[in-house]
Parts: C-alpha cells; sequence; structure tokens
C-alpha cells in the first residue's frame, strides 16, 4: 500500500468513525420505541432488526446515495430524493441534523468547504477522490450505522458490551453482501419495505417519555 493510499484510508476511517463528533449517539433510528414496545428483547432480536434495516431499508438506502454522490451525482439532487423518501419527520429530521454536524466537521478538519446536505450525501461529497474502493467505503459505512444501533440498544434494552459486539460480529456478512450490492447500485435500484422500522420511528415522535432524539 502506498502512502497516499495509507492517507485515504486513514482519511476514511476517522470520518466515519463512531466517534467523530456529530451526536450520533442522540439517535436511535426509531429503536427506541421498537424496544419499548417489546418488538426487540434481546441480541437475537436486535440482530434480525438491524440486519432488516441494512438489506430493505435505510441503510441500504443511505449506502446508494453515499456511492452515487461519491461517484458524482448531484448532491442538491439526491439530497432532495432523501428526504422525499424519509417515512417520518424524525427521519428527516436525523437526516439533515447528522448532515449538518458532519459537514461542519468534515469542513473545520480538512479545511475544505463542505456544503451542507443529508447525512449520507455529506459524506459522499467528503469521500470524492479517496483512491478506496466503492465496497471499502460501503462496507465501512453500513458498520458504522450498525455500531450506532447497537450502541442505543446497549443502553436501552439493556445489553452487555460482549452481546453488543457479538451482535456487530454477526452482521458482518449481512454488511459484506449489502455493501457489494449498493457499489453497483443505480438511482432506480433505491427501495425500502421495512415497514416496522418506518412505524417505530413514528410512534417515537409521540412518546411521551423518550431518551434519543429519534
Amino acid at each position: 500500500m502506498t502512502e497516499a493510499a495509507l492517507t485515504d484510508r486513514l482519511r476514511l476511517m476517522q470520518l466515519l468513525s463512531p466517534a467523530f463528533p456529530i451526536g450520533s449517539f442522540a439517535y436511535s433510528q426509531g429503536l427506541e420505541a421498537a424496544i419499548d414496545a417489546g418488538d426487540i428483547r434481546d441480541a437475537a432480536g436486535l440482530t434480525d432488526w438491524i440486519a432488516a434495516v441494512l438489506t430493505h431499508g435505510s441503510g441500504r438506502m443511505d449506502a446508494i446515495l453515499l456511492i452515487l454522490t461519491r461517484n458524482g451525482a448531484s448532491p442538491d439532487d439526491l439530497s432532495a430524493l432523501s428526504l422525499a423518501y424519509a417515512g417520518s419527520a424524525e427521519r428527516a429530521q436525523e437526516l439533515r441534523e447528522q448532515g449538518r454536524a458532519f459537514a461542519l466537521m468534515a469542513a473545520a478538519v480538512t479545511g475544505q468547504d463542505m456544503p451542507i446536505h443529508v447525512y449520507p450525501v455529506a459524506v459522499g461529497v467528503a469521500l470524492r477522490g479517496l483512491a478506496i474502493a466503492d465496497e471499502d467505503i460501503l462496507a465501512l459505512w453500513l458498520q458504522s450505522v450498525a455500531t450506532q444501533m447497537i450502541s442505543a440498544a446497549v443502553r436501552f434494552v439493556p445489553l452487555g458490551q460482549a452481546a453488543g459486539q457479538k451482535v456487530l460480529a454477526a452482521l458482518a456478512p449481512v454488511i459484506e453482501r449489502v455493501a457489494m450490492d449498493a457499489a453497483r447500485a443505480s438511482l432506480s435500484d433505491m427501495t425500502s419495505t421495512t415497514l416496522g422500522a418506518d412505524l417505530a420511528m413514528m410512534r417515537h415522535e409521540t412518546m411521551d417519555v423518550r431518551i434519543f432524539r429519534t
């Protein structure tokens, strides 16, 4: 691996790290409502839920938006499309707020102008020009999505840290498969069929007491 390629890989890992300060810990993507309703009770249920989101829902959708943006598609058009697909007010809120936070922090880190778009589109813009395969970028992106959801569940189910890490390890084949698929997808391949996750995020909007913002 050349020095330039290693630098690009380190930049990718920094920008997609769960520790990158965009407030990811405050969002659950509807998991809080699903856990409260008893739809997720243990590690097995959490694994199935996240696998469905990555394979058929917002995880796959966002992965396609990210990679299309990275490869030159219009960020403005894809941001508008992403918000049009948002199934609830909280989903749109999450996309906007994380996108804004990411763009501002990425601009501060890189010294480059980062226009504000929804989160996956903002990431796609930031990753343009990196000499890294699309599949590798998407695998790390999808793992970060899964990690965020696992972190929420570890705190709220609750699950132990070891159980959370076992869930992430079990999702590796799913992440690999979705990354390979999304890397070759076009705009016409964007679909979402995770009604349970969408309804959970809608229910979350009306919960009287809640820990997470979504």
